[in-house]
């Protein structure tokens, strides 16, 4: 297809482009964004650029915005704070979930393995087109128009950080910081278990790539690890 837009394709793009709120100056971008790598690698013209690049772009767009955001609106959290309070509002699940909302898999362009094992909703290509939607607006639309927008999607996420609540799945931040770094892991492993059936405490340590940086004792498994996150991310976390 690359960049001669099909009169159906562009039909696609511009019913997008109103469900985003954005008026494409160009569609072309738009339409690079939407298109995975499995697509370019099977389609038969070899001009086809997938969206890898505009996703680069758009990641480094929606990280500049929302710390921008929490440094304007939140002028007493520390430098830590903010660090993980960003983590937390644009890690992977939240990521997918605003391209969920706004039916960004209905039109990406996949490859036939990758449509077939259910790649139109993998979360890893929701994230990725997510934000390459984000670098498509800033190079058609300007920083100024791209900040708006990313505001306006993260406002939800925004809003629970004022009432306190964003905070609260420290494991999904800790994974969010830990795998900035290449071939780092994260891993969990109970450590005991105490009380009887109906009340039972158990404890967890979290490893980062072997290494315990955290343990959390809690009612549940998942209250103990949480908790262990929480203790590994203030270690690590105001040093990032």
């Amino acid at each position: 297809m690359g960049d001669t837009l099909t009169a159906k394709r562009k039909g696609e793009l511009l019913e997008l482009s109103a469900r985003l709120g954005v008026e494409f100056k160009d569609l072309t971008l738009l339409h690079k964004a939407l298109i995975h790598s499995s697509y370019a690698n099977e389609a038969k013209e070899k001009n086809i650029v997938h969206n890898e690049r505009l996703e680069f772009l758009g990641d480094a767009v929606l990280e500049l915005a929302s710390s921008t955001y929490l440094y304007m609106h939140f002028p007493q959290m520390p430098e830590g704070q903010l660090t993980k309070t960003r983590a937390s509002i644009v890690c992977s699940s939240s990521l997918a979930e605003l391209a969920r909302t706004l039916h960004l898999g209905d039109y990406l362009l996949l490859g036939h393995g990758e449509e077939m094992s259910g790649g139109r909703d993998r979360q890893t290509n929701l994230e990725d087109v997510f934000e390459a939607v984000i670098g498509a607006i800033y190079l058609d639309q300007g920083w100024e128009a791209a900040k708006d927008y990313v505001v306006c999607q993260l406002m939800p996420l925004f809003a629970k950080v004022e009432q306190g609540g964003i905070l609260k799945d420290y494991k999904t931040i800790l994974q969010e910081v830990v795998y900035q770094e290449a071939q780092q892991t994260v891993s969990y492993e109970l450590v005991s278990t105490s009380g009887p059936d109906h009340d039972k405490t158990f404890t967890f340590n979290v490893r980062i790539t072997g290494k315990v940086m955290g343990t959390g004792t809690g009612r549940s498994k998942k209250e103990a690890e949480q908790k262990a996150a929480k203790e590994a991310l203030d270690k690590i976390a105001p040093t990032r």
